[in-house]
């Protein structure tokens, strides 16, 4: 399930693809979901793993709500490669992907229509399909949450 799909006419496309849960059943990793970052470009053509934590989900829909010309979203970082994304007039979006061990780059993409609102309904849906299941009851311990689906 795409959480992110941003692309242009050019065919500069980068997509974060949630794949599953990082270790499901398990406490201490079934709210990690894993993710793979596919990046398209004419100069490039990348797949990174990612791994997606709660917060960054968190994250990520604040800045969505809170996009204008000038403002950025960010989702991964200190855990491996991140994309920060920032809007610029006439609709135009810089996105950086960073890989510490790997490659870094940018890509000027120019996404049609309603993209923030689409991005919206897609992190919905991740959230739907793998919510949060798991409750830090005190630093290190781990419960599942009352309202867990088995």
């Amino acid at each position: 399930m795409n959480l992110i799909d941003l692309g242009d006419e050019d065919g500069t496309r980068c997509v974060v693809r949630v794949t599953g849960r990082h270790r499901p059943g398990i406490l201490t990793g079934h709210d990690i979901l894993r993710a793979d970052v596919l990046v398209t470009a004419d100069f490039v053509d990348a797949r990174l793993e990612l791994f997606l934590l709660q917060q960054d989900l968190d994250t990520w829909q604040h800045d969505l709500t809170r996009l204008a010309p000038g403002a950025g979203a960010t989702i991964g970082g200190d855990r491996g490669p991140s994309l920060d994304l920032t809007v610029h007039g006439a609709g135009t979006v810089s996105l950086t992907v960073q890989d510490p061990d790997r490659l870094s780059i940018l890509l000027w993409i120019e996404p049609q229509g309603s993209w923030v609102q689409d991005h919206h309904r897609r992190l919905h849906q991740v959230r739907e399909t793998w919510p949060s299941e798991v409750v830090e009851t005190s630093p290190t311990a781990y419960e599942w949450s009352p309202g867990r689906k088995r």
